[in-house]
């Protein structure tokens, strides 16, 4: 199978050309590929592919085999590779998900594509359409009890579930790895959930650090800065309509949530190999 390595200020994938391969188990692919000693090494398989409504349609898959609803460090490499393999000759297209179609707008530079802005569409506030298990119009600084301690979430979905989690301690400091199963597995959430834990620099810029659902802590979540930078609108940290910068641990994104409830999300795209690898049988 042949293959390219790219990443989205760190959140890596390895992405599949599904106009000339084809890849029977990508479940299966997906958790070989990712496998950090003995695959390629990645935060999962995204696959491009034909579509009849977009100009190319993309498969996320998780380091675990699990298929995402969207990616938006992803989306954005998936725009570059569109462009710079010939996919697409312009620097506007469409890709169709499993959250709808999102519009890309890429940054041209000597003839390659580094970056893009995405058109993440609507975010949704409402629980039981996030899903969260919850009634009412939204779940704003609610109390969610995981392992015996109390911690004040708000839910935001981008076609994929977050409940950001606002601290005045440095994230940095969490023990991740021992209390992010316990978030994504909690019984609030039925599809399991991504946990964004976040701290408020200023009016216009976040940290946040990020446990993914299916795939563990990432160096950069897309569709999490995003759904953080809703968030922080929603409790008064930020202004809406104003870009915030949203600081990962593998760079920035720029967020501004629209007035007409629209999100755009800015951000790098980077090509670091391409290669081929034999599948196990």
């Amino acid at each position: 199978m042949k293959f390219s390595k790219m990443h989205g200020i760190s959140n890596d994938y390895v992405y599949v050309n599904g106009f000339r391969e084809q890849v029977p188990e990508p479940e299966k692919t997906a958790v070989f590929v990712s496998d950090r000693r003995c695959g390629i090494g990645s935060d999962g398989l995204i696959l491009i592919l034909p579509s009849e409504v977009a100009d190319c349609r993309m498969r996320m898959f998780n380091a675990d085999g699990s298929e995402g609803m969207m990616c938006g460090n992803g989306i954005r490499c998936v725009g570059k590779f569109a462009y710079d393999n010939g996919i697409v000759s312009k620097p506007e297209l469409s890709v169709e998900t499993k959250s709808g179609i999102k519009y890309i707008t890429l940054q041209i530079e000597n003839g390659k594509a580094v970056g893009a802005t995405v058109d993440m569409g609507k975010a949704i506030l409402k629980p039981r359409e996030i899903p969260v298990d919850a009634d009412g119009e939204d779940f704003v600084r609610r109390t969610i009890t995981v392992c015996g301690k109390d911690y004040t979430a708000t839910c935001v979905s981008m076609g994929n579930p977050h409940c950001i989690i606002f601290t005045e301690d440095d994230p940095m400091e969490l023990d991740l790895p021992k209390i992010g199963p316990d978030f994504e597995h909690h019984k609030l959430f039925p599809e399991r959930i991504n946990t964004e834990f976040v701290r408020v620099l200023d009016e216009k810029t976040l940290f946040m650090r990020v446990w993914e659902r299916g795939s563990g802590e990432t160096f950069a979540c897309g569709t999490g800065a995003c759904a953080v930078a809703v968030a922080a609108v929603l409790n008064g940290f930020c202004k809406r309509g104003e870009e915030i910068t949203v600081k990962l641990r593998g760079g920035d994104l720029h967020i501004v949530w629209k007035e007409d409830g629209t999100v755009m999300m800015t951000g790098s795209a980077t090509h670091v190999f391409d290669g081929e690898i034999e599948l196990p049988c």
